[in-house]
């Protein structure tokens, strides 16, 4: 689909699950083929990476974006799969001078595959430029930054839709690896998972991002978030969130046992 004149880009929020999904054609991976088709055109991709946690906060300006294989123990064919996207330094540097933080640019990371493995899916022709933001992963007095900061940060970033930039928050609502069922893909969800990730598309509907920072509070949240990285991006997404503007849910559902993979359009 073309994108309208003066029209405000989409958010989304995509649960990428295991990297096994970039070989897999399955509910999850033809919800994303079918993403790619029905949204406007980006003239570029912003990914908000679970997998790129730094100490402070960066955004790629290469040219051209090596793909980074961040994973290990995976069939060969993975490792083999190209996506040889342009990148956007000039809108990578646009973000620099965000008014909370100071964002740097560095070259010194490409395309990990909470990128590439999704987008292949979307947009196979690798002819749209992306780049990456990373998440601040540093710690003061033994304490991660707190979620609100992650949040204003990403508030931030809402010039970027008028800008025909297509943003992507890109982790997992659900993510406990420790108690993943590595041996079948559509392993039964853990009784905890389904609480948690209910409770969130609870809040999520009713547009109470208050609920979703302070998400300790709700029912399975210890074991559905033990680390932050891919409980972030999904906030870096709801801050996105005009007043008003309508969510949907693109994809719903778990896989190995641990991991949700709901997804999420915003606008």
């Amino acid at each position: 689909m073309k994108r309208a004149n003066n029209s405000k880009m989409p958010v989304l929020f995509i649960g990428h699950g295991s990297p096994m999904n970039v070989i897999l054609k399955n509910d999850f991976t033809d919800s994303l083929v079918k993403l790619g088709k029905e949204l406007p055109e980006p003239r570029a991709i912003l990914v908000i990476s679970a997998h790129w946690l730094t100490n402070g906060s960066y955004v790629t300006c290469n040219e051209k974006p090596e793909i980074i294989y961040d994973f290990y123990g995976f069939p060969r064919e993975l490792y083999t799969i190209k996506y040889p996207c342009p990148g956007s330094p000039s809108d990578a540097r646009s973000i620099e001078s965000l008014k909370k933080v100071d964002i740097k640019c560095s070259t010194n990371w490409g395309l990990d595959h909470a990128s590439w493995a999704i987008l292949r899916h979307m947009y196979p022709a690798a002819d749209i430029p992306v780049f990456e933001f990373s998440l601040d992963y540093s710690y003061n007095d033994l304490s991660p930054k707190p979620i609100q900061y992650h949040y204003d940060i990403a508030s931030e970033l809402s010039f970027l839709r008028e800008k025909g930039i297509l943003i992507i928050g890109s982790g997992n609502i659900v993510h406990n690896l420790g108690l993943i069922d590595f041996r079948n893909i559509y392993a039964t969800p853990y009784s905890w998972a389904i609480d948690f990730d209910e409770e969130v598309k609870s809040s999520l509907l009713n547009m109470d991002h208050i609920k979703l920072i302070d998400y300790q509070k709700l029912k399975g949240s210890n074991l559905a978030v033990p680390t932050l990285d891919h409980y972030l991006p999904m906030i870096y997404a709801l801050a996105l969130q005009g007043e008003g503007e309508p969510l949907k849910f693109t994809y719903e559902g778990f896989q190995h046992s641990s991991i949700s993979m709901r997804c999420f359009q915003i606008g």
